[in-house]
């Protein structure tokens, strides 16, 4: 069993003696153990990053873009080991942890260190010159659904910044931790540069978001302890970015291949069981077409794998721990005894899987636009279908969450767009668009604020100074 340990200046760091055990979800095994950090632990770190800061601030943000890139190949050499450490801790299957949970990663490093070549550093703009600098020391927080990508998509931009950082992983998926700070101290990352406590949010993110020393806290995970991230860091008004939670709709609109839409929307619906923040677990149809929409949903879904997330052929794996396979459940659950109509899966285990937090994959018809299941965010491999009249009510359903994150439309692609142009959220991709690394991602309302990836991701680490001559 591995026993894990802080990173802090650049050294292994044992910390107290209490550990956390972590959980292989699909057979409920220790795999590993972290250590239960404490606000000293945090302490130490900031100190750290405190002392490291002007060193790596003053390097020359090319040198500082060629580690960056280094990094990126260094995560690419060790992608079975990630991938392989991913699915043990979190139950993502193996074929997405090689491909997502450790490709995102070195294309998302990749990109920084290209666009650092030609950022504007400096601008002239009149008689001001404007300069963009470090923010100083960045606390970041990351969760368990993409335990490497959510750090890396941090990590990176505020490397090239020149921030150093102060890191807590999810308790749940926090061994990639190790070795992202061995990749980085490879790469040539200075020692205090990037540092690592395992621990608890309540203890770790509660220290790290109302630390003085701390300029910046980024923030990736649900919207409640969003809400305590900031009003902590409000007592010393430090920079806060949160990518929060999300609640994202498919419509499918009259005039689309709706069998090629319905596959799309499924399979958005269900990426890493459904645990994805800006996955679309609400596929809103024409209410003439519900019927046919169902036929083809159910049909895409059972098709899935649901299983050892090991094994190659996995295509759902458990979720991602006991105490969340609980939740889902009793969403599931609930949106029966709200009276939705249940067309696949239902509560309880699937069949065959009888230990491990695995959940059926679910499909929910005829779901009111204002049920519980489909205002509230499952996280899971629920899938509600909504039916609609015309595409002005379309537009106001998938906009009526207080979440905004993510979108899909499908349909001709002129009218696709102009509905995507009226969507309240950060992204829509209209007829299964690529993901594009350099375009922003970021949510409206209660999704959060601020932006992940390209040039305003770079943007959000730096502070902007004005000089007059």
């Amino acid at each position: 069993m591995n026993t894990a340990t802080h990173w802090i200046g650049g050294r292994h760091v044992a910390g107290s003696a209490s550990t956390i055990d972590v959980l292989n979800p699909a057979t409920g095994d220790i795999v590993a153990q972290v250590p239960e950090g404490t606000s000293a632990d945090v302490d130490r770190a900031v100190a750290a990053a405190r002392a490291a800061w002007p060193g790596w601030a003053a390097t020359d943000p090319s040198e500082r873009a060629r580690i960056v890139g280094r990094l990126a190949e260094g995560l690419r050499s060790r992608t079975e080991e990630i991938a392989t450490t991913i699915t043990a801790e979190m139950g993502a299957p193996i074929t997405l942890s090689r491909t997502a949970q450790a490709g995102f990663p070195v294309a998302v490093a990749a990109s920084y260190a290209a666009l650092a070549r030609d950022f504007a550093w400096t601008e002239q703009i009149g008689n001001s010159l404007v300069v963009r600098e470090p923010i100083g020391v960045v606390g970041a927080i990351t969760p368990w659904n993409f335990p490497l990508q959510q750090i890396v998509s941090k990590l990176a931009p505020a490397l090239v910044a020149g921030d150093t950082m102060v890191f807590k992983p999810s308790e749940i998926a926090p061994l990639t931790a190790a070795i992202l700070a061995e990749v980085a101290a490879g790469a040539g990352v200075p020692a205090g540069v990037f540092n690592v406590v395992h621990g608890t949010g309540p203890t770790v993110g509660a220290a790290i978001a109302a630390h003085p020393g701390i300029d910046m806290v980024s923030f990736t995970g649900s919207t409640r302890a969003g809400r305590q991230i900031s009003a902590a860091a409000a007592e010393s008004v430090k920079r806060v970015t949160l990518e929060l939670g999300g609640k994202s709709a498919h419509i499918v609109l009259d005039d689309a291949d709706l069998a090629e839409a319905v596959a799309r929307g499924v399979a958005m619906a269900f990426p890493n069981g459904g645990q994805v923040c800006g996955a679309w677990p609400r596929m809103l149809v024409p209410a003439s077409r519900q019927d046919e929409a169902i036929e083809l949903a159910m049909a895409a879904a059972a098709a899935y794998v649901v299983g050892d997330p090991a094994d190659e052929a996995t295509q759902i794996g458990p979720m991602a721990s006991e105490q969340h396979r609980r939740r889902v459940n009793g969403y599931i659950e609930r949106g029966l005894s709200d009276g939705a109509r249940l067309v696949l899966g239902g509560p309880g285990r699937p069949d065959g899987l009888d230990k491990g937090a695995y959940v059926r994959p679910t499909i929910f018809a005829d779901v009111a636009p204002d049920a519980v299941i489909a205002q509230e965010e499952i996280f899971g491999p629920v899938l509600t279908i909504i039916p609609y009249e015309g595409d002005d009510q379309a537009v106001e359903i998938a906009n009526s969450t207080m979440y905004g994150l993510t979108g899909g439309v499908s349909g001709s692609h002129d009218r696709a767009m102009a509905v995507a142009r009226r969507l309240r959220t950060g992204q829509v991709d209209v007829n299964g668009a690529d993901w594009n690394v350099l375009a922003p991602f970021g949510g409206y309302k209660q999704s959060g604020n601020g932006r992940e990836f390209g040039r305003q991701g770079l943007e959000e680490y730096l502070e902007t100074k004005s000089i007059q001559a």
